[in-house]
């Protein structure tokens, strides 16, 4: 399971329908808000 960096929830990532790229790394998202709030400022998420 993969930890979505904005909410923290656990995704499966095998059925993920959300997820991004980012300086090589796949992150994977809960839902359609987070990936967006991500993408906007991925550094803010990362810390």
């Amino acid at each position: 399971m993969a930890i979505d960096p904005v909410c923290k929830m656990n995704v499966d990532e095998k059925k993920a329908k959300f997820k991004s790229e980012y300086k090589g790394e796949t992150y994977y998202f809960c839902a359609p808000g987070c990936k967006k709030s991500f993408e906007e400022n991925p550094e803010k998420y990362l810390n």
